[in-house]
This record gives structure tokens, sequence and C-alpha cells, in this order.
């Protein structure tokens, strides 16, 4: 649990890919939450100039780097190599994972006392962060849902779309990891409601 941020509640926001968790975490943010979205920070952490992107550099070459200066990250050139090679993937986390990790606690710590501190993890489940949490907030959607959302959003065919919704944890995974589920197969207006009712839950919760 969340031992480590005294007088905080921490909520760990989760969901597949295309389930509206930015737009769960965007109202949660509207009603007072302090949103720490890990997606963010992954590019912070390997930004021009970052301990991050040296890492990156001596793990994979130059060839990862977009020309010109400052030296960016080429995330394409990058992405052809560790899709292609688990070991070079799983490189790749061990360099960016810690770095956000890191950088949240930090600004998790830097949250008023009393908050309540929402950190959006797309893998949360993935990378056994679970019990890092207070509370574990999955939003859920029927895979047809997911699948007709992902192809719209992401203008990819069916079986592009089966491929990423493949390479992250099933959805009876996450469920059973899940102190609270937000049912996001409706309307914005069914979302809104369900947002509300899930932060009247959380306010009530104590701070650690």
């Amino acid at each position: 649990m969340s031992d480590e941020f005294p007088g905080v509640l921490l909520v760990g926001l989760t969901g597949g890919i295309a389930s509206g968790k930015s737009a769960v975490a965007d109202q949660l943010a509207e009603h007072g939450a302090v949103v720490i979205d890990a997606d963010l920070l992954a590019r912070e952490v390997v930004a021009p100039g970052t301990p991050g992107l040296a890492a990156i550099v001596a793990r994979f070459g130059r060839g990862v780097l977009r020309p010109g200066e400052p030296a960016e990250l080429d995330r394409a050139a990058l992405g052809a190599v560790v899709f292609a090679d688990p070991d070079a993937r799983r490189d790749l986390e061990g360099i960016v994972h810690p770095a956000v990790r890191a950088r949240a606690a930090e600004l998790t710590r830097a949250a008023p006392f009393g908050s309540i501190v929402v950190q959006v993890i797309p893998l949360l489940v993935e990378t056994g962060q679970r019990d890092a949490f207070d509370v574990v907030v999955v939003v859920d959607v029927d895979p047809a849902v997911q699948l007709e959302r992902l192809m719209a959003r992401n203008r990819l065919s069916a079986e592009q779309a089966r491929a990423r919704i493949a390479a992250q944890a099933g959805r009876e995974q996450r469920l059973e990891a899940a102190d609270e589920v937000v049912d996001n197969n409706g309307s914005p207006a069914e979302l809104t409601v369900a947002v509300d009712e899930l932060w009247n839950r959380l306010v009530r919760l104590p701070r650690t």
C-alpha cells in the first residue's frame, strides 16, 4: 500500500487500450485529484539531455535518435527494434519503467496533504504494481466496444487492433486486480455519472 506517501490516498487507474482511461482521469482531475500520467512521464524521462535517453543510446546506439540538436529519441526507429526482439523490449522497459516510477513517486510526495493522487498506468497489472496502491480503479469496456473504438481512434484494421489488445493483460486479469470498476460501455454522459459516483466513494476513504 501507500505507506511511503503518508497523508494521501494513492489510486492506480488502469484499463485496456482505448478503454477511456484518459477521459476518466480528466474528470477526476476536475473533481480535484492530482493526476500523474505514466505515458507522459515516459516521454519526460527520455527527453533530450536526460539520463534515460543516454541509457537508451548506450544500449541501442545512435540510430534511435533523430538527426539534429538537441538529439531526440526517434520512437519509430526504437519501436522497430524492440517490437521485433523481446530481449530488447525488456531492456528498454528496464530503463524506462524505473525512471517513470521514480518520477511518479517524486510528484506524489509533492502533492498536498490530504490529496487523492491518481496515477494513470496502462500496464499497472502487467508490471505487478497492484499492491503499491490504496485503491486500484479499472476502466472496463466490452471487447467488441474496445475493438471498435481502437480501430476508429487509431485508424487500424481489425487485425492490427486485435494484436494491440492481445499485447496487454486480459480483461479478466485486470478485473481481478480491481477495487473499483468504471463501466465505459455507454455514453459520455453515463461515464460522467460513473466517475462522479466513484469520486464520492474515494473522498470517504481514509488517507494513510
